[in-house]
């Protein structure tokens, strides 16, 4: 099995190919290609490559599918005795970010299962 560690927003991921995931909002339109440089881990067939920070010549790519908005999050501050309350919410802006393939030193490794049948 393939996988890689990348960092996007200020999060890390374990990606494979062939499955989507929730980042935070890229501001690209749905359906572009988008290519992420900050590989720290890649894991192919029991070798693995590990960045320091980074991995030199390591790409994921992926596609965007969506935007939306995530659930909401609601704060809630109370003074006892005070009468003071306040209550926010907070709905998190997410990109759906569909992994096509994952690349080392300019050849692939992993590559999703759906686009190697259309080729």
């Amino acid at each position: 099995m393939t996988y890689a560690i990348v960092e996007t927003g200020g999060k890390q991921l374990r990606v494979e190919p062939g499955r989507f995931y929730d980042i935070e909002l890229l501001h690209l339109d749905p359906e572009s290609t988008y290519t992420i440089d900050k590989v720290l881990l890649v894991s192919h067939e029991q070798e693995v490559t590990v960045g320091l920070p980074f991995v030199e010549g390591a790409t994921v790519e992926g596609t965007i599918v969506k935007h939306y908005r995530g659930r909401k999050v609601l704060v809630y501050k109370m003074k006892p005795k005070k009468k003071t309350r306040k209550k926010r919410g907070h709905r998190q802006e997410i990109t759906r970010l569909m992994i096509n393939s994952i690349s080392l030193n300019g050849s692939a490794l992993a590559v999703e299962a759906t686009a190697e049948v259309t080729k």
